[in-house]
């Protein structure tokens, strides 16, 4: 999901999330369903935990009793909200979604955390979202105009709207109907009185999978879930298919979009993913590891240690250590236990987040050449900071090594990035980004060499087998609102932007 707040379309605005953190490019949500469950709610809940890494500022339950849909949101994480016997007993029935979620800059609280529900004229109808709905402002101006209300600033609620106004007999064909003039990205579970459907945006750009226990059916954006729950993983749910299971435990499946190339995002190899996920027929750990031996082939570096910047430094690390027969070891500490920075309420508090997150291993560094190798440079503040605390523990050299190309574009798909003016390879080459992080050297793994560690033999530069576009600028989809927005606005290159609407292109 994304929640494009609208309430900051119409001027200027300070984006605090973005401003005070914003050195991650962050997934936006995760999404769980499960249906013909003894206790949907609190597989539902176990399965929100392993993806709470997709989203931490809140989190939503919706469950169905056979009757009556009842829905539980709340601020903070999974185990904050729905850790008790008391909280999944509020839950009843053998359906149930839930969504995860990073909270938008400037919005309104509870009314976007998700699943979303509203009374159709057919019944209940709930959805939990993942992705971007790159033509929510231009559809959203059009329903708006044809008399809909909304009672969110997520553009999640423009799929409700159109699955009302369609003249379709049933929910799935609506749920069809409208999904064919959506743009974007998403990966969908929607519960109605009749029962779950799974779909995934014709690319498959943002994921999804399906399971089974016993003769329950689940869905999740990350196999990890369905380990934690004990499921069995059966399949991704294929791009632009939709699924259907009923109370009865029948399953059907259709391709309502036609017949596209898949486009799923690269960057869950990178980073969004857990390690212990699988991702488009791959190990995300050992995916990991061979784009560090990659990297390790392109820009080998003469050096004393491998450093990986923990955590999602590490798998990359240990490839690279293993390709160039240089030692591994955690010559950085990360502490566990520690808030994430943009919660601070002075400057000073949030400049010493580094240091509270990370601390340095000075016995084992100092006196060493060192690589750094971590999974992206976005703004470069925090690799800048990594850098300096190795060299006043005492590393003779600090080389860094990044184990993606350069972030250089805004995402509209879901993920959170800054506005591209903030981007540090979109300012800079690679020797002003070297210096701006004071490192001895500097370099990125190549688009092609990125391909090659995830099991292709490069990047087809005519028909290209992942989303890639925060490397390239190579939007898979449309871009209607940024197109129209542009064209009304005349806005610089350079635009601000509220989270999930990154408008920079």
């Amino acid at each position: 999901m994304a929640d494009t707040d609208f309430s900051l379309l119409a001027g200027n605005h300070t984006h605090p999330f973005r401003d005070d953190d914003g050195d991650k490019l962050r997934e936006e949500c995760g999404v769980f369903g499960a249906i013909n469950a003894e206790d949907a709610a609190a597989a539902t809940a176990l399965g929100l935990h392993a993806l709470q890494h997709r989203g931490q500022e809140a989190v939503g339950i919706t469950s169905f009793n056979g009757r009556d849909f009842i829905s539980r949101r709340g601020l903070g994480h999974v185990a904050d909200n729905f850790s008790s016997a008391e909280a999944i007993a509020e839950l009843p029935g053998s359906m149930a979604a839930g969504h995860v979620r990073y909270s938008t800059t400037g919005g309104a609280g509870l009314r976007n955390v998700q699943p979303l529900y509203a009374e159709l004229a057919s019944g209940g109808f709930a959805i939990a979202h993942n992705g971007n709905i790159s033509n929510a402002r231009t559809l959203r101006r059009d329903l708006v105009g044809k008399g809909s209300i909304f009672q969110s600033t997520s553009d999640t609620e423009v799929i409700i709207h159109l699955v009302a106004t369609s003249r379709y007999p049933t929910v799935a064909d609506r749920l069809v109907d409208a999904l064919r003039l959506v743009e974007g990205a998403y990966a969908l579970i929607v519960m109605t009185p009749e029962g779950m459907i799974a779909c995934r945006d014709p690319l498959g750009i943002r994921p999804l999978v399906m399971g089974r226990l016993g003769d329950s059916v689940l869905f999740a954006s990350e196999s990890v879930a369905f380990d934690v729950v004990g499921a069995e993983m059966i399949r991704e749910v294929e791009p632009g298919e939709m699924i259907q299971v009923g109370f009865d435990g029948e399953i059907s499946s259709v391709h309502p979009f036609g017949n596209h190339k898949p486009r799923p995002c690269i960057f869950e190899h990178v980073y969004f993913s857990r390690p212990d996920s699988f991702f488009a027929g791959h190990s995300v750990y050992e995916a990991r590891k061979a784009i560090g031996a990659e990297l390790a082939r392109e820009a080998p570096c003469d050096v004393d240690l491998v450093v990986p910047v923990p955590d999602s430094g590490v798998p990359a690390a240990i490839g690279y250590a293993q390709a160039s027969g240089v030692p591994f070891e955690l010559g950085i500490i990360r502490s566990h236990y520690v808030g994430r920075t943009f919660i601070q309420p002075s400057d000073a508090a949030r400049h010493s987040g580094v240091k509270r997150k990370h601390n340095a291993n000075r016995g084992l560094v100092a006196g060493k050449r060192i690589v750094l190798i971590d999974d992206s440079i976005v703004r470069g503040t925090t690799s800048l900071k990594i850098v300096e605390m190795m060299r006043e523990a005492g590393a003779s050299e600090v080389h860094f090594r990044v184990a993606s190309p350069p972030t250089a574009h805004s995402c509209f798909y879901g993920v959170d990035t800054p506005e591209r003016s903030k981007l540090l390879a979109a300012r800079m080459d690679l020797e002003p980004m070297r210096e701006f992080i004071k490192a001895d050297s500097l370099a990125f793994i190549s688009i092609d060499g990125l391909y090659r560690a995830v099991g292709a033999e490069g990047r087809d530069a005519k028909c290209p087998q992942f989303c890639d576009a925060c490397f390239t600028g190579d939007y898979p989809t449309a871009l209607t609102d940024l197109a129209v927005k542009d064209d009304r606005a005349g806005e610089l290159p350079f635009a601000e932007s509220s989270k999930s609407d990154t408008r920079a292109a």
